[in-house]
Parts: structure tokens; C-alpha cells; sequence
């Protein structure tokens, strides 16, 4: 298989302190990966060392079957955490810019910036500086940036940053229509419900280590039912370790230990003469296996 990005052992130490750990994986051409991990647990560092932003200390790192970050870079779009517009110059100048920078025509360059500008609701704000743009604003014209080349890999880091419900659902949309026409995008977040809504394979690091790396869905899968959701008229009391998540109307979600299986839940309700008319074993959320997963790595490494 061609991949998209293939890393392999990737290592980044400054001084005596290693930030990024024999990091390894790799990311299909055409999916969206999700890359994930706490603040501070090297996400950001693994991208900047991977684009050839900062020099590795060991370890190997091909793009697009196999080409290095300088080859690979006039095909791969990438938006940084921190905004490193130039505040100075007009939208429209910046994008025309960084379109030139990717290879395209100057003229290419300004009518692609434009056509995105509307795309993200910005083109009446094309003449204004990017000093006076809101932090949203900036965020989406960086965004923009990244796309302006029509890149075969979108690496984005924490896209959805400063931006509100509306602006995140329009990112996500334009992604997925990158995604249909082929491009492979990779992002970085410690928002896990974004993750779980986009992507299909995922990499947890934390602590500078890899610590979880495939298929969402299998994953899930392989830690098996860790809670019961429950939909009835009334709900009997008494079912010991029981933590009960009251959710919409007659729904109660049972969170699964050793003392409370599902036999003992629908024993209890039974018992009650209660009739359910929802009974369903639930799966660990990515939230609770990130938890949990972070949750060991620390106390391994503590």
C-alpha cells in the first residue's frame, strides 16, 4: 500500500529532554487520520519534526510513497496551532503570497485565495490587514491557505481552535469534499468528539510516547461493553455500584464493573415488573479510552 505518511522511530530530544519517543505510524492515502493526546504530550512537536520544521534526532519520515518533507511539500498543505500570518499585509496580498510559495501562478494564486474566501464567508474582509482580523477570522484565512494549492495531504493542527459551532461544521464540510476528491487529511486535537466524528483510524500519544495506534471501531471492539443504557417508564433502586447517567426522558446509562453486569441489571428490572423498551450494551467512548489509556501511560512512566 501507498501511504499517505509513514513514520517511523521519529525521535526529537531538546537538550537532555526527549519530547517526541520512537514514535511509529503510518496514515492510508485518502483517510482521516485522527492524531491525538493531552496538552503537552508532543502532538505538535511530532508534525513540525515529520514536515522538517525541526531537524529529528533519529528515526524516518516519507510522504506521499515515499518522498522526503522537502520533495513532498509543494503537495501537502499544512495549517500551524500558532497563526504565523503576516499581520501586516492585506488578506488577499498574504493569500496570493502563500499561494505562489506552493507553486501556483500569481494570478492563479489570487483568484484560488478569493474563490476560498467565499467559500469560508471572508471575501468582504479580503482588504483588510490580518492584524485586524478576529482570532476566528485568522483561523479560517490560515485554513484557506492550506487549501489554496489543492494539496494531496492537509495536515492540520488543533483546526478548530477560536472558531464557533457554525465556522467548525463549514471546516469540516470542506474537508470532506478534500477528502472526496482524494486528499488525505491529517489532524491533530485533544477534542475527542471531533475525532470520533471524522476520522476512522486514529494515534494516541501521550507523554512524548505512542500508546494507541489503528482502527477506531476495532479498538472499541477489542475492549468489549462497558456500559448499559436502559430506556423504561421507571427505573428500580437499589443495584449495587450502579452510576447512573440520567439522560433524555426514560433513559439511564449504566456504567458496567465487577459488581454490576448486564445479567443483573435486567434481572433487577424484571424483578421490579418494569418493561423496557430499550436494552443496549455500549461500547468504551473514545473518551474513555483515551482516560484510560493516558491514565496508565502516566502511571507507567511516573
Amino acid at each position: 500500500m501507498a501511504y499517505a505518511l509513514e513514520i517511523e522511530g521519529l525521535t526529537k530530544r531538546f537538550g537532555n529532554k526527549t519530547v517526541v519517543h520512537d514514535i511509529s505510524f503510518s496514515v492510508e492515502q485518502g483517510e482521516v487520520f485522527g492524531f491525538l493526546g493531552p496538552n503537552g504530550s508532543g502532538k505538535t512537536t511530532t508534525i513540525r519534526t515529520a514536515l522538517g520544521i525541526l531537524r529529528q534526532d533519529a528515526g524516518e519520515v516519507r510522504f506521499l510513497g515515499g518522498l522526503s518533507a522537502e520533495e513532498a511539500m509543494p503537495r501537502v498543505g499544512y495549517l500551524p496551532e500558532e497563526r504565523g500570518l503576516l499581520r501586516k499585509e492585506k488578506v488577499s496580498n498574504v493569500l496570493r503570497y502563500l499561494g505562489r510559495l506552493r507553486g501556483l501562478p500569481k494570478t492563479e494564486a489570487l483568484d484560488r485565495g478569493l474563490e476560498l474566501l467565499h467559500r469560508v464567508g471572508l471575501y468582504e474582509h479580503r482588504d483588510k490587514k490580518v492584524e485586524g482580523l478576529s482570532r476566528g477570522m485568522t483561523q479560517l484565512v490560515q485554513f484557506v491557505a492550506s487549501l489554496i494549492h489543492s494539496p494531496e495531504l492537509i495536515i492540520l493542527d488543533e483546526p478548530f481552535s477560536g472558531l464557533d459551532p457554525l465556522n467548525v461544521q463549514l471546516m469540516k464540510e470542506m474537508l470532506a469534499a478534500e477528502q472526496a476528491r482524494g486528499a488525505t487529511v491529517i489532524f491533530s486535537t485533544h477534542v475527542l468528539s471531533d475525532v470520533e466524528e471524522m476520522s476512522e483510524r486514529v494515534a494516541l500519544i501521550a507523554d512524548s510516547r505512542l500508546i494507541l495506534f489503528g482502527d477506531l471501531h476495532e479498538i472499541r471492539v477489542s475492549r468489549g461493553a462497558n456500559a448499559v443504557v436502559v430506556e423504561a417508564p421507571s427505573h428500580p433502586s437499589g443495584l449495587p455500584g450502579a452510576q447512573k447517567q440520567a439522560g433524555r426522558g426514560g433513559q439511564i446509562e449504566y456504567r458496567l464493573s465487577d459488581e454490576l453486569n448486564p445479567e443483573m441489571i435486567l434481572n433487577a428490572y424484571a424483578s421490579a415488573g418494569i418493561v423496557l423498551s430499550r436494552f443496549e450494551q455500549v461500547l468504551p467512548s473514545l473518551n474513555d479510552i483515551f482516560i484510560e489509556e493516558v491514565s496508565n501511560a502516566r502511571q507507567k512512566n511516573g
